[in-house]
């Protein structure tokens, strides 16, 4: 589930997106160690919203390259 309250992402680099899912991360591990629950739904859901947008541009990037059409997998009848 994406946080309401997390801006359009499209602005951002990936690289920029991978580094703040870094630092959410980090932040998450110091709200569970003091117990907020609440805080801590809050925080995945926002890392989900970064996830999901770097998933989204990864998936675009491997699609623009064709990576199918270059991978060939022959049968080879040696064991």
């Amino acid at each position: 589930m994406q946080h309401p309250f997390i801006g359009d992402l499209s602005e951002l680099s990936l690289d920029e997106v991978q580094e703040k899912i870094s630092q959410l991360t980090k932040n998450l591990s110091y709200i569970y160690r003091t117990g907020n629950s609440h805080l801590a739904g809050q925080m995945q859901m926002a890392i989900e919203s970064y996830k999901a947008e770097a998933t989204k541009r990864l998936d675009a990037m491997y699609k623009k390259q064709n990576i199918k059409d270059r991978i060939k997998i022959e049968k080879s009848d040696e064991i």
